[in-house]
This record gives C-alpha cells, sequence and structure tokens, in this order.
C-alpha cells in the first residue's frame, strides 16, 4: 500500500485529533489538509521508519503549529470537555489525547512528540493530573483480588479521585454505593462468591448515573451496549492506562468508548 493510501484510512482519525487539538472542526481540518499537502510536496519529512499512523501524526505535529492556534483563538470553546482540554498547554494536551483518545502506547507518542518514552510519561501523568482535578469524583472498585484492587485504588487516588470503597461481591458493591455518591466506576465481571460484576453495574445503574469500567481478564464476557456508558480494560494492565481511560470516561462520558 503506498504512503498517500495509507493517509487515506487515518484522515478520520486525524481529523478527529486536529478537531481536539485546535478546538474547531474547520481549524482541524485546516491542520489535516496542510499536513497532507506536505507529504505530497516534501516526502522526505514522512519517517518510513516508522509505522504509518504513527509517522503521520508525527508529520500532523510538525507541520501544525498548536501553540499559534491556541494564542489565535477568538474565545474559548463551550462544549464542557473541549472546555477542560482548552486548560491544558497543547503539549499536554497532545500527551493525553494521543494516549487517551488515539491510544497510542508510551513508544509511538515520543516518537510523535520527539521525546523520549521516559518524557512522554511524565506529559501523560501530568496532564492525567491536571484533568483529574477538573472532574475528581468518588471512585467505587468492584474487584476481589486485592493485590489488583489495590493498584486500581492507588493509580485513582494518585490523580485525585476518591475511592469510597472495595466491594467484593455484588451485594458490598450495593451496599457502599447505598452510603456514597458515586461518580465512576471500575468493576470486575467475575467476583468473590460467583456473583456478576456486570449484573452489580446494573443494578447499581437503576439509582445512579456514572460512567463504568470494566476490568476483567475476560472481555469476551462484556456485550456493549448492554450497559452505558461503559469502557473495558484487560488484565493484565497498565496503571498509566487505567488513570488515561478513568479521565476519558469522566470527560467524554456516554460520547466514547474504549478499550485496552
Amino acid at each position: 500500500m503506498s504512503v498517500s493510501e495509507e493517509a487515506a484510512l487515518h484522515v478520520p482519525e486525524m481529523r478527529r485529533y486536529a478537531h481536539a487539538m485546535t478546538g474547531s472542526q474547520q481549524s482541524g481540518d485546516a491542520c489535516v489538509t496542510a499536513t497532507l499537502e506536505r507529504l505530497v510536496a516534501d516526502p522526505a519529512a514522512y519517517a518510513h521508519s516508522l509505522s504509518p499512523r504513527v509517522a503521520l501524526y508525527k508529520l500532523m505535529t510538525g507541520t501544525c503549529d498548536f501553540q499559534a492556534l491556541d494564542n489565535g483563538r477568538d474565545a474559548l470553546p463551550t462544549n464542557p470537555a473541549e472546555l477542560r482540554l482548552a486548560t491544558l498547554t497543547p503539549l499536554l494536551r497532545q500527551a493525553f489525547l494521543l494516549s487517551s483518545i488515539e491510544d497510542f502506547n508510551l513508544d509511538a507518542i515520543a516518537q510523535i512528540l520527539d521525546q523520549t518514552p521516559k518524557q512522554a510519561q511524565a506529559l501523560t501523568s501530568q496532564a492525567n493530573r491536571v484533568l483529574a482535578k477538573q472532574v475528581a469524583t468518588n471512585v467505587l472498585i468492584i474487584e476481589d483480588e486485592p493485590l489488583i484492587a489495590m493498584d486500581l485504588e492507588n493509580a485513582m487516588e494518585d490523580i485525585g479521585h476518591r475511592v469510597i470503597g472495595v466491594a467484593r461481591t455484588q451485594t458490598e458493591a450495593i451496599e457502599l454505593a447505598r452510603n456514597h455518591e458515586v461518580g465512576l466506576i471500575l468493576s470486575d465481571i467475575r467476583l468473590a462468591d460467583g456473583s456478576s460484576g456486570i449484573q452489580a453495574v446494573k443494578m447499581l445503574l437503576q439509582t445512579i448515573s456514572a460512567p463504568v469500567i470494566f476490568v476483567t481478564a475476560f472481555p469476551e464476557r462484556l456485550q456493549f451496549g448492554r450497559i452505558a456508558p461503559s469502557y473495558l480494560i484487560t488484565k493484565p494492565f497498565k496503571i498509566s492506562r487505567v488513570s488515561a481511560i478513568a479521565n476519558q470516561a469522566l470527560f467524554f462520558g456516554e460520547n466514547a468508548h474504549s478499550s485496552a
């Protein structure tokens, strides 16, 4: 497949990313257009040593001056999610979007932003902390494995959320939700007493409204669309990924779904 054919495949994703970066579809599309025009006019600017998608996003980063576009905005966006993103510097916003929305790993983010993997990790972590403060909420964890529950709890508290408790069974989850407000649910699918995390979440969502992140080693058992808004993280997982998906869930709610 030629470079131009590869680029055509990724245009919808590039438009989504550029829109989120610039705050408007018009400015985002102008950025994508400029990137594609540069690809034709200056083939050497395209990093053939990288995967096509990484190379295209790297080219877009080098083509579009996101800082200048930020400075040139007439007004802040009115959409709540875009307004929160606008509080980040362009570099932090890129790190967050590349990780949470575009689903790049740290090595790819480092290549796109001309950073080391360690720097990319620091950027994504900082972005997640800043955004988490804006959407800080009470988190209910439904997980019967103590070490995994501890990892999830630490991840949520590290970025500013409050964990109201860890439930090992459906009954414990319902009891915790009865006594606390819940803004986010992290749930396994299979629980200690043989009860179902899916059923627990269904019962909880009858009385509360909160994004749900399923954390499971059995993703095939989850049917999206039956519980919304819901997100999926497969075990084993990276803590940084949990933090990013939590922020994505709170940011975009029912408007986006993600798996990792």
